[in-house]
């Protein structure tokens, strides 16, 4: 299909407002159906030709398996609002099934299909995290082709740390080796931990010696057999402390993810004895996703000055039910405090639908807000643009 042929190309003209019954005020419609978002967590898109069997297992979160025989993806709440809101994208018609919609896709050129999503996302600009299977998905560079806006890219520390210990590094020179690669990344707008699939968040906070985080340096190159895996809370604690000790921005996985994480653990109200150190204090403390924790998250956000987190993973997996979260997000959390992201990963299409279901449901939430009288219709618009963009522009300076 040629470009002339597809009459979609952006956020705009995917009309991502259509269908919803109560009509929201005409300002806060325009105003969501339009702005620039900041997605201030978000990964890169596959760099290789993917099968169906791959497509639909990278749109379930939880497993690693192959999807079963008996079952197809497709047929989840991410998988209808796949085909409702990325048939279009593809020059298909909305809701097109889930044959029509792999056959659409599969004839067309991978990068094409990136470059037709990513444009329609409406973004502002990606905060990338790259720390994940990072060889197989998009730079921060090709992002920046593939869709006309810039990309920024977020440090993943238990990568660099990993990295360390695979190059060689001592254990009695591990600290300082991480601090000097630490400050060698000029390039990096803030930092991620993923603490809650490598330790749960019920550990010791505590800020642990260079002569403890050598000790346990060689604990772990004694038990490494292969590449690094780093698992040590310890070791963890050390680099989130290095890292808030250059005052930007770090970010946390919270709550919904893969299920060799320990869900339960990841209550970031168990990170109460972190974020009441001192030392913490001026260091934005990103939470993300937090799903089903979203309310603790709004919690910390009121009660730390530094705290703030977002729904984003969530968005996508909940589908139609996003309008929900989206309004639990918004009960104790101060507006200043929230962020909008995408967490999309691997398939081009989860970063335009998490742009179209938090647009859709901020209009859904705020426009009910605003019929009713609780809200003005001009304070409404200031939120999403606070929660969209903004914020996210004041914590990571950009």
């Amino acid at each position: 299909m040629s470009d002339g042929e597809r009459e979609v190309t952006s956020i705009e003209d995917l009309d991502v407002l259509a269908g919803l019954t109560d009509p929201v005020p005409g300002d806060l419609a325009a105003a969501l159906g339009t702005m620039p978002l900041a997605d201030h967590h978000v990964h890169g898109c596959y760099t290789a030709d993917i099968s169906r069997a791959q497509f639909e297992e990278s749109i379930n979160e939880g497993s690693t398996n192959a999807i079963p025989s008996f079952m197809t993806q497709f047929d989840s709440q991410l998988g209808f609002a796949i085909r409702r809101w990325c048939s279009p994208l593809l020059g298909l018609e909305p809701h097109a099934s889930a044959d029509d919609y792999w056959a659409g896709r599969a004839a067309l050129p991978r990068r094409e299909v990136n470059r037709a999503m990513l444009t329609a996302a409406g973004a502002s600009r990606w905060y990338l995290d790259t720390g994940f299977k990072g060889n197989a998905i998009s730079s921060a560079a090709e992002m920046t082709e593939d869709s006309g806006v810039p990309s920024s890219e977020i440090l993943r520390l238990e990568v660099l740390a990993e990295g360390l210990l695979n190059d060689g590094a001592s254990p009695a020179g591990f600290p300082d080796a991480f601090r000097a690669a630490l400050r060698e990344q000029d390039s990096v707008v803030g930092y991620k931990t993923i603490a809650a699939y490598r330790t749960g968040f019920d550990v010791d906070w505590s800020r642990p010696s260079d002569s403890e985080v050598s000790r346990a340096v060689e604990a772990w190159a004694a038990g490494s057999d292969g590449p690094a895996r780093l698992e040590d809370p310890r070791i963890i604690a050390f680099g989130i402390h290095e890292a808030a000790e250059l005052r930007r921005p770090v970010q946390f996985h919270v709550g919904f993810g893969d299920r060799d994480m320990d869900l339960h653990r990841s209550n970031p109200m168990l990170l109460l004895d972190l974020l009441r150190q001192p030392a913490l204090a001026g260091t934005p403390v990103m939470l993300l996703h937090c799903y089903p924790y979203h309310r603790e998250a709004g919690y910390l956000s009121q009660a730390f000055d530094d705290v703030y987190f977002d729904v984003g993973l969530t968005l996508n997996y909940l589908g139609t039910q996003s309008r929900q979260i989206v309004a639990e997000s918004l009960e104790s959390g101060a507006f200043a405090k929230q962020l909008y992201s995408s967490d999309a990963f691997g398939l081009s299409e989860l970063h335009v639908l998490g742009s179209i279901l938090w647009r859709r449901s901020m209009a859904q939430v705020l426009g009910t807000w605003v019929r009713e009288g609780d809200w003005s219709e001009a304070d409404a618009i200031r939120v999403c643009r606070m929660i969209g963009r903004q914020n996210a522009e004041r914590v990571y300076g950009i």
